[in-house]
């Protein structure tokens, strides 16, 4: 048996070594991680809170065939840098801005799922013409709130102390109360993917200073701003999504005038996951017209 590995506490350039799937670049100083793949016009992912670049496993390689992806991991996720960071919205609209400009990428489309799509509206706001298109899984922004699990968490001294337990049961339980409708999804193997870079050390400080500064459901002003500007945008939701409920997509919606909902059924908080065949066709057709 391998010797079991505690949480938040592998050096970040040892661990990375180990397992990191992309490439770095420095951006502001900070170390950032990720992946590319294909050629084409450009396509950058954006990751939800509890994963990384990860998330997109199921979809890279199909939307790789006609765009050039590049699936980032924001700081303090996945292999990206752990500081201790404003984390938020302007934070990491400000890292895609110094991604996009070191990459020499004026412009491109972008999909981001739950938190993720949180940074591209905020991005979108404040650069509109460096974005062509929007796609949107499960997003952030409308009021919404926290799962139970979450406001447990953010009690000052129980996150730390039930994050830091010799143990993978806490972590698997988030994946399949909040994350993942089908719970035979969330294989072994699955949830060792989803949750190798949390081994990082800083981990747990980085996660609950991103739940505790309360940004995820802050931005209606900002999507009210978005549906000013007339980007083409589709909003994917699963039925079953249980952290963001379909009901915020579809208020979401109502103050996007033109964007588009396709709800994926059975499908949770990662659709592009649990539905991925379904998710990369309609991604494609929408990205491609």
């Amino acid at each position: 048996m391998s010797q079991y590995v505690p949480w938040s506490s592998q050096p970040l350039e040892d661990w990375a070594e180990r397992h990191a799937a992309g490439a770095f670049i420095e951006l502001d100083g900070r170390k950032t991680h990720y992946i590319e793949r294909g050629e084409g016009e450009p396509l950058i992912l954006l990751h939800g809170f509890f994963y990384d670049s990860f998330l997109w496993a199921r979809n890279i390689d199909a939307l790789a065939k006609r765009y050039k992806v590049h699936a980032i991991d924001l700081w303090g996720c996945g292999y990206s840098t752990r500081e201790p960071l404003d984390y938020g919205y302007p934070l990491f609209a400000r890292q895609l801005r110094a991604f996009m400009d070191a990459k020499g990428i004026a412009r491109a489309s972008l999909v981001g799922q739950s938190m993720g799509a949180g940074t591209a509206i905020r991005f979108c706001v404040e650069h509109r013409e460096r974005v062509d298109k929007l796609l949107f899984v499960s997003a952030a922004g409308m009021p919404n709130p926290l799962p139970p699990m979450a406001k447990f968490f953010n009690l000052p001294v129980i996150g730390e102390f039930f994050l830091g337990l010799k143990t993978d049961a806490i972590r698997k339980k988030a994946l399949t109360d909040v994350f993942i409708h089908d719970a035979s999804l969330a294989t072994d193997a699955y949830f060792e993917q989803v949750t190798r870079a949390q081994k990082i050390l800083g981990s747990n400080e980085s996660g609950l200073r991103m739940q505790r500064n309360a940004f995820f459901d802050t931005l209606e002003p900002e999507i009210r701003r978005l549906g000013a500007l007339q980007v083409p945008i589709q909003l994917v939701w699963g039925r079953q999504d249980k952290a963001i409920p379909l009901a915020r997509g579809e208020a979401m919606q109502a103050l996007l005038p033109g964007a588009r909902l396709e709800v994926l059924d059975p499908a949770g908080h990662v659709s592009n996951f649990e539905q991925a065949e379904r998710f990369n066709a309609l991604a494609l057709a929408f990205l491609g017209e």
